[in-house]
């Protein structure tokens, strides 16, 4: 008896947190980003400041995860707030031209977000002169 009660009460507090709310997790969108920048003629030791304009195209809210530069020389930031469908954020990357070669450089940036494929590569095209 004292078993089947219980059972009986485990049942009833089972069933009486149900949550009928929706969560969905994880949902892919989709964004629009120029693929490369051209900073043109730069001498060596300039700052190249790059702006990625990023347009969720999609139907959910753009969550860019994480940015990352090819190398020590470039050094990436994103927005913090996810971009929401329609809107507008900016990645900005700056390559340190001291800490590269002379001559034609090509600097990439990695984005990690919530889409399909869920990194996109963009880069940084620029042809250092000595000083």
């Amino acid at each position: 008896m004292k078993k089947s009660f219980l059972f009986f009460i485990a049942l009833a507090v089972l069933f009486s947190c149900t949550n009928t709310e929706v969560v969905e997790v994880g949902n892919k969108t989709s964004m629009m980003v120029d693929p490369v920048y051209d900073a043109g003629e730069v001498v060596k030791g300039e700052l190249i400041t790059a702006k990625f304009k990023v347009e969720n195209t999609g139907n959910f809210p753009l969550v860019i995860a994480d940015v990352k530069g090819s190398c020590s020389c470039t050094v990436a930031s994103k927005p913090e707030d996810p971009i929401q469908p329609g809107e507008v954020g900016v990645i900005t990357a700056e390559v340190d031209t001291e800490r590269t070669s002379t001559g034609v450089i090509t600097k990439s940036v990695r984005i990690v977000a919530n889409t399909e494929p869920s990194v996109t590569e963009v880069a940084i095209k620029a042809t250092v002169k000595s000083k």
